[in-house]
């Protein structure tokens, strides 16, 4: 499961977000990856950008940021650690598509394309 969480960066040097819940052996970890918005229209592979922090190696395939036993589990602990909403999780690969209405929409830098406000990125530290 994933979800786009918007805008991040800076205007010089504009980023996007995004989080992940991914199953693995006996649980499931919470990747949070934040990206150089190099995308268009018809580049939107967020896979395929860079990460914003290139001298990051954690960043490269995005920085696990917890692990749970169950999937609900998971879910909401993403939730807490990013403030993703509940019923915006998408099915993997449906993300791009969520970019794509993103940059679409002229990359809106308060709320997503059909009004919901973009989470505050998490407090650093």
């Amino acid at each position: 499961m994933e979800q786009f969480l918007g805008p991040a960066g800076s205007p010089e040097r504009p980023a996007v977000r995004y989080i992940e819940v991914r199953p693995a052996r006996t649980r499931y970890d919470i990747y949070l990856r934040t990206l150089e918005d190099v995308g268009h229209e018809t580049f939107v592979d967020l896979v395929e950008f860079p990460p914003l922090d290139a001298d990051d190696e954690a960043e490269e395939f995005g920085r696990l940021v917890g692990t749970r036993e169950d999937p609900l589990g998971a879910l909401a602990a993403a939730e807490d650690v990013t403030r993703a909403e509940r019923g915006r999780w998408v099915n993997a690969g449906v993300i791009q598509d969520e970019y794509r209405d993103y940059v679409t929409a002229g990359r809106p830098t308060h709320s997503s394309p059909d009004g919901h406000p973009w989470p505050p990125p998490p407090p650093m530290g």
